[in-house]
């Protein structure tokens, strides 16, 4: 490990500290991605099926 316990992040391995947002299309909670850090204001979806669904399609459930 290269992180040593003294050192301090806002991730320690602990999802519930990690903003979320619903998806637009069904509704599921998205939990912030590393991959979404630069755009996480304009992420709506939480999976390429939801995507082509689209908000018109409504919760799946």
């Amino acid at each position: 490990m290269s992180r040593r316990q003294g050192e301090s992040s806002g991730f320690r391995g602990n999802k519930s500290f990690l903003p979320s947002k619903p998806c637009v299309a069904c509704g599921r909670a998205m939990t912030w991605r590393k991959a979404w850090a630069r755009n996480w204001d304009e992420v709506k979806f939480c999976s390429d099926a939801c995507r082509k669904r689209g908000a018109a399609g409504g919760p799946a459930r």
